[in-house]
């Protein structure tokens, strides 16, 4: 999907890490929601509370899913899922285009 149609967009960005990370939020008519987001190169950790797809549209970055010790490379064109109620982590190699899911 290159498109999202027929949504309203929070104007607020939401802002993380000094400015390294950002998104506005999409909602959708049945109440669903998506962020659209950039994120600059750097280490990060995010908790969760719903379950997640995030779709990385651009760029590169090794991940760290919950409970597990590896790091994993993602690139551009690959998405991940994330459990509800979690923390993951991300090394942000170089400036990231993504669109997160939020699955209720």
């Amino acid at each position: 999907m290159t498109e999202l149609k027929g949504v309203t967009v929070v104007k607020k960005a939401n802002v993380y890490f000094e400015g390294k990370v950002t998104s506005r939020t999409v909602v959708f008519p049945d109440g669903s929601k998506k962020t659209l987001g950039i994120m600059l190169p750097g280490e990060y950790e995010f908790g969760t509370v719903e379950k997640e797809v995030m779709e990385i549209l651009s760029g590169k970055l090794a991940l760290q899913l919950p409970g597990s010790t590896d790091w994993r490379a993602i690139q551009g064109g690959t998405s991940f899922e994330v459990p509800a109620q979690s923390k993951f982590r991300l090394r942000v190699a170089e400036l990231t285009d993504y669109c997160c899911s939020f699955i209720k």
